[in-house]
């Protein structure tokens, strides 16, 4: 399938396909040349429910947007970004900060998905203070989670199996709700909140 063909079977934008074939998630694809994407993989993408949020006991959860994984010059990690080459370190570090958001709201929901193209591929937990903050005041400022733990992860969207080795029950019941789901989220930056309760909105991650 083209990447037309595959944006509009999972109803988002060419970029954001492109987007999800980059990350190496979905076996198969080329998004070299000229890029393909599996039918197979398209067709199970597509079936995909939608995370069921009602069972969170938050009202709100933060969720974290990322594209593919970038090589970046920070103190603590190398990457930003997901995929699935990543091992577990080098994923943590670059999922776990540096984001413009309210930390104790992100906290308060108890758990961070993390998708791409609004799908589920990797969750936080460990979200508890005390944060790191860049320093900066007001809306821009930047914060990192230094206790975020990987509950989960994914290094094929199309057989969502946990890659991590949950610390414990609550962790793995967190990534066995959310792994491979659909989560749709609308932000201007890579934090978004969506409420827990049932939503009709069909707005496309960006």
């Amino acid at each position: 399938m083209t990447t037309g063909q595959a944006a509009s079977a999972l109803e988002c934008s060419i970029p954001t396909v492109k987007k999800l074939m980059s990350t190496g998630a979905v076996p198969g694809v080329r998004d070299t040349g000229r890029q393909v994407f599996p039918l197979a993989a398209l067709q199970q993408l597509a079936a995909r429910p939608t995370a069921d949020l009602t069972a969170l006991g938050a009202s709100e959860i933060a969720v974290l947007r990322v594209a593919a994984p970038a090589r970046v010059e920070e103190p603590g990690r190398e990457w930003i970004g997901f995929g699935a080459a990543l091992d577990r370190d080098q994923l943590l570090a670059a999922l776990s900060g540096w984001w413009r958001c309210d930390p104790a709201r992100v906290a308060a929901g108890g758990v961070l998905p993390v998708t791409v193209a609004g799908f589920v591929v990797a969750v936080l937990t460990g979200l508890e203070p005390p944060w790191e903050s860049d320093g900066t005041v007001g809306t821009t400022a930047r914060h990192r989670f230094p206790a975020a733990r990987l509950a989960g992860y994914l290094t094929d969207l199309t057989a969502p199996a946990n890659a991590a080795e949950p610390a414990g029950a609550d962790d793995a019941r967190l990534a066995e709700l959310l792994l491979g789901t659909r989560l749709p989220s609308v932000s201007s930056g890579p934090i978004a909140y969506v409420t827990t309760h049932p939503t009709t909105s069909t707005d496309e991650e960006e």
